[in-house]
This record gives C-alpha cells, structure tokens and sequence, in this order.
C-alpha cells in the first residue's frame, strides 16, 4: 500500500483539525454533505481526496478561513 506523501498528509490533517475546532464528527460531516461516514473516515485516514471535496467539506461546516 502506497504511504501518504507530506501533502496528502498536510491536506488531511488540516481538515480534521478544522472538523475538531467546529466541533463536526465524521457521522455529521457525513450527513452535511450526504456521503457514507465509512468514506469520509477512510478519505481523511488515507489523506487521498480532491480539492474539491476539501472545499465541499469546509463550505459544509461554514469554515471560510484556514490557517496553513
């Protein structure tokens, strides 16, 4: 199994900090954005997700500003 490079790892774990500091479970981010809470949890633990899932989750939690 290939290994998460840096980035997918930096990308993974920005938005599960993001999700902590909203206070949004796996379980609820599951039903914002209705997708299976087993897919969500296995996109953040691989760190293998687009962009555009990124952004669809931090628009779902009404995150509008990261800090990288």
């Amino acid at each position: 199994m290939p290994e998460q490079t840096e980035w997918e790892m930096k990308a993974a774990n920005l938005l599960k900090a993001e999700l902590k500091r909203k206070g949004v479970t796996y379980a609820g981010l599951a039903e914002l954005i209705g997708e299976k809470e087993v897919n969500i949890r296995n996109k953040l633990s691989r760190g293998k997700f687009s962009a555009a899932f990124l952004l669809q989750c931090l628009a779902s939690i009404e995150s509008d500003a990261l800090r990288i």
